[in-house]
């Protein structure tokens, strides 16, 4: 299979996102992952009589996740990957752990996603929760969060790439 050489992650909603990545990420599932795989998934949770307007109100989105998915499915064709339109990005604790390491005057280059791990590792998190930065809770999933990205893009991703801005 070919890999979509533009980002068209950017174009999928943070719900679709996380459906296709727990597809993608699910052992059981024949690997690769394609969206018309995602779509048959999707359609196979809906009972045979949910309608458009139930649908809209259970995903409370304005389109819903699987007419999304038909618009990717029609552009992209249903053998495109699904990993492809995963967006990849920290979640706004970890952004705000990165932009902690980011501005550290002391360091000389710019930090890859080991670099920000190493920094939790030696307590970063909990210095933020101390300065009010963080939740006492926010704390507690940086390490499984930074560990989860450095497995799918490797240690030494610049961690700057991954910064979640909203």
């Amino acid at each position: 299979m070919i890999r979509n050489p533009i980002d068209v992650s950017s174009r999928v909603s943070s719900r679709l996102s996380a459906l296709l990545s727990s597809r993608v990420n699910d052992p059981e599932c024949e690997q690769p992952v394609s969206l018309i795989a995602v779509r048959r998934f999707l359609a196979d949770l809906l009972p045979d009589d949910f309608n458009e307007a139930e649908r809209l109100h259970h995903f409370d989105v304005d389109i819903s996740i699987l007419d999304e998915l038909d618009v990717l499915v029609e552009e992209f064709g249903g053998s495109a990957l699904a990993i492809d339109f995963v967006q990849a990005s920290a979640s706004e604790s970890l952004s705000r752990a990165i932009e902690a390491v980011v501005g550290d005057e002391n360091r000389e280059n710019p930090p890859t996603l080991s670099t920000v791990r190493d920094a939790i590792l030696a307590g970063l998190g909990a210095r933020m929760v101390g300065d009010g930065d963080l939740e006492d809770d926010e704390d507690d999933t940086l390490l499984t969060e930074i560990d989860a990205l450095i497995e799918q893009f490797g240690e030494d991703t610049l961690a700057e790439e991954l910064l979640r801005y909203e």
